[in-house]
């Protein structure tokens, strides 16, 4: 991994950036993918301060620590990016484990599609046939609940075009109307 260690309102010395390489190197066998690292270490006031930022495949891993000693706030800066990058491999394993599973879940329903008859899969198994008779939204709802059912199709006597009236989740209900524009 390559490092640029910049700083400011503080000189470099060649001692502060071996002791930086050799602290964040540790994390290149956490990562083996990375490429770059951007390191910042500033002083402001008394109190020195450490940023890093590690572009990994789509994510960002970034640490900031202040501390009163810079070599200290290198120290902590590395423990809170291996946090990240242990939280980061977690989270993926859960994902490719869990995908492994969703992705075999995918195939065996594939697989039991292309056996079936294409005209299985919506095949139709009861046709309903009824006179609509004209009515208002309220008078649709009664006859749907007295039906227990969750949908009613009527004729609305005031636009005399056939609507329907169904049960939302909500427990409240909700008409559609056609629009033949």
């Amino acid at each position: 991994m390559k490092l640029d260690i910049r700083g400011r309102n503080i000189d470099i010395t060649d001692a502060l950036k071996d002791y930086t390489t050799k602290r964040l190197s540790k994390l290149e066998r956490y990562i083996e993918d990375a490429r770059t690292a951007q390191v910042a270490l500033s002083v402001e006031g008394e109190r020195h301060k450490v940023e890093v930022t590690i572009p990994l495949n789509g994510v960002i891993l970034r640490g900031e620590v202040a501390s009163d000693d810079m070599y200290s706030a290198i120290d902590l800066v590395v423990e809170k990016l291996e946090k990240q990058i242990e939280k980061h491999k977690t989270k993926l394993y859960k994902s490719y484990r869990g995908g492994g599973l969703k992705q075999a879940v995918a195939d065996e329903i594939q697989k039991e599609l292309e056996n079936k008859d294409t005209t299985e899969k919506f095949k139709i198994v009861r046709t309903k046939r009824f006179a609509l008779k004209p009515m208002d939204e309220e008078e649709a709802i009664m006859q749907m609940n007295l039906l227990g059912h969750s949908f009613f199709v009527f004729m609305n006597a005031e636009t005399e075009e056939v609507n329907v009236v169904y049960k939302r989740k909500d427990k409240h209900y909700g008409l559609i109307e056609p629009d033949f524009d």
